[in-house]
């Protein structure tokens, strides 16, 4: 008799379960469709001869994105990193600044940290929502930071910790209503890190709407993609103001004189970006329709299988789904790199989460909180294709 905690045993029942949702041929992890005006809106943009900074499509994929997500005013840059840098740098954060940013996460946050000269600061993530365990952050605050003057202050290194970056992990809503608290209490200014989030929801508002900025990533394994690009997200008309200023080389406007105020940075959207994009948040609902028929697909094929479960959208909120998600029991822990080695030799492409951040040779010094939570949680992720296309390929 077979045993059913045997690692061949549970790899054979993950790639039959996946197989069984996405067919027989090759699967990458999460490309980008094209179907619809993309290839119009395109040629329009090079007929036009304004494929870079300036243009129509710029214009509406602004407009276009503040319609969908609900914020005030969105300005849109070059990618999710460029977005992230200038959140900062307009929330205050400066040199030798810290901020509060989960380990989990990519190591774009961790850079947009380091670009304003401030150090990045790990804090713990939580199983239900794989983003940033608040009431774990709240009790470590309260016990190695204070209060001066309106600042909170790290006991340890003296330093002011600015900001806190929450991040919505594979598009799954962090608890927002804990980080707000959080940010509230310690006087931190709140950035969303909604990189991954474009279509989801926390209690009917979307991602990247709570705090003071909101950023998100249109790189070309997003949900949609303007092949690399970005937007910063916010309702405060002086931070969109700036924030647009900033990213244009922060050039005062002249007919023909080019005078510049402050340092500023060549972060805008090129129109051809745009065009891209503007075709690709047409189809916004029906990728996610796509993406949420792959997930109720997959939960199907996986109830059955014992010792791993697909990650589930958190209570009172609306995932994208971008990536579907595979959590391995505790005691499956140490079968996670034979299943990524096993699917992808079957030519299913899977990954693991990333490297927690403290453990980057970058970041090793960093300041950090326990990160038990990060670290159970990194060793048992496994990522499966999500990409929208694929129930299109095998039906």
């Amino acid at each position: 008799m077979k045993d059913l905690n045997s690692p061949s045993l549970l790899a054979d029942q993950v790639v039959a379960a996946l197989r069984s949702v996405i067919g027989q041929k090759a699967a990458v992890l999460h490309e980008p469709s094209f179907s619809g005006n993309e290839w119009l809106y395109l040629k329009e943009c090079l007929d036009s001869t304004f494929v870079s900074s300036v243009g129509k499509f710029v214009d509406r994929f602004e407009a276009d994105l503040v319609a969908y997500t609900g914020a005030r005013y969105v300005v849109a840059v070059v990618n999710g990193t460029a977005a992230l840098h200038i959140a900062l740098k307009l929330a205050g954060v400066k040199a030798e600044d810290e901020v509060l940013i989960p380990a989990l996460t990519f190591i774009a946050t961790a850079n947009a940290v380091t670009y304003c000269g401030a150090t990045p600061h790990f804090v713990d993530s939580e199983e239900r929502t794989l983003g940033v365990d608040a009431v774990k952050l709240r009790d470590y605050l309260e016990q190695h930071t204070e209060q001066r003057a309106g600042q909170c202050i790290n006991r340890t290194t003296g330093r002011v910790i600015r900001a806190f970056v929450p991040m919505h992990t594979f598009g799954h809503p962090v608890d927002l209503d804990g980080v707000m608290a959080v940010a509230h209490d310690f006087n931190l200014a709140l950035v969303e890190d909604a990189a991954e989030s474009l279509g989801s929801y926390y209690q009917g508002r979307h991602t990247g709407t709570f705090g003071l900025m909101g950023t998100l990533s249109f790189n070309g394994n997003k949900t949609i993609t303007t092949g690399g690009g970005g937007a910063i997200l916010t309702d405060d008309e002086e931070l969109a103001r700036h924030a647009k200023h900033v990213t244009t080389t922060a050039k005062l406007p002249h007919a023909w004189e080019y005078r510049h105020d402050e340092i500023g940075y060549n972060y805008r959207m090129p129109n051809i970006n745009a065009a891209l994009g503007c075709a690709q948040l047409e189809q916004l609902p029906t990728m996610l329709a796509a993406k949420r028929e792959l997930f109720q697909r997959y939960q199907a094929a996986f109830a059955t299988v014992s010792g791993i479960r697909l990650m589930v959208e958190p209570a009172q909120c609306q995932s994208n789904n971008w990536l579907q998600t595979l959590v391995l029991e505790h005691e499956q822990a140490n079968q996670r790199d034979a299943l990524l080695k096993v699917t992808n030799d079957s030519g299913i492409m899977t990954r693991p989460a990333w490297i927690l951040m403290h453990e980057l040779a970058p970041f090793q010094e960093c300041p950090r909180m326990d990160l038990a939570g990060a670290q159970s949680l990194v060793q048992r992720l496994i990522n499966i294709p999500s990409s929208s296309s694929l129930l299109q390929v095998v039906s």
